[in-house]
């Protein structure tokens, strides 16, 4: 009998590291962050990078492969609309053209950015430790023509501001009626193909 006890705890145990990893990801988007935007941001890009960013917002706002991106109390988030609902981004998993956005363009740069040279990408390794600099080898390598193109703006989301801006529900549908664009990121690619299934899903 201790024996088959001991058997199981071991399995729980060996199990518990797996069933964490498959939980990092982009979570489903229920997460307020406190924004607010009554209407379409205006959105410029970022020289030399497939992002754009929002220089008229007091936040740190982005655009990037077909989803905007907050990063605002040292977390990430992602939305398919421009005032969200928003799912929350694990460290692991931001894409890298992200992380390389030099730090000048974060309207809203958090304290521990003080120092850092405006022109070059945030130190994260240094900020997330060492664990996740392990897993994120390379992140700050940048091979610029290798680099995807620019995703191109959900224009149609202008249409929809203030009283008119969709439920969530509604949102989804909206987006994959209207804009045709498939990620280059795997994790946004996984993000949308969890969106379709979640529509498909409905009953």
């Amino acid at each position: 009998m201790r024996e088959r006890l001991l058997l199981i705890l071991m399995s729980l145990c060996l199990a518990a590291p797996a069933q964490a990893q498959r939980g990092v990801g982009i979570g489903p988007p229920t997460v307020s962050v406190g924004i607010n935007q009554h209407s379409y941001p205006k959105l410029v890009p970022v020289p030399g990078y497939p992002v754009y960013y929002a220089p008229q917002l007091r936040s740190n706002y982005f655009f990037y492969d077909g989803m905007y991106w907050i990063y605002q109390d040292d977390r990430w988030y992602a939305s398919s609309w421009y005032n969200g609902q928003w799912a929350r981004v694990a460290p692991e998993i931001v894409p890298s053209c992200l992380l390389r956005i030099p730090v000048r363009y974060y309207q809203r740069p958090p304290k521990h950015f003080r120092g850092w040279p405006p022109e070059s990408a945030p130190r994260w390794g240094q900020h997330w430790g060492k664990e996740w600099q392990q897993r994120r080898s390379g992140w700050e390598r940048w091979d610029r023509d290798a680099a995807p193109p620019r995703a191109p703006l959900p224009d149609y989301q202008r249409r929809y501001a203030g009283d008119q801006y969709p439920w969530p529900e509604q949102q989804q549908t909206l987006h994959l009626q209207n804009y045709r664009y498939q990620p280059y990121d795997p994790s946004v690619r996984e993000h949308y193909e969890a969106r379709r299934v979640r529509i498909a899903q409905r009953p």
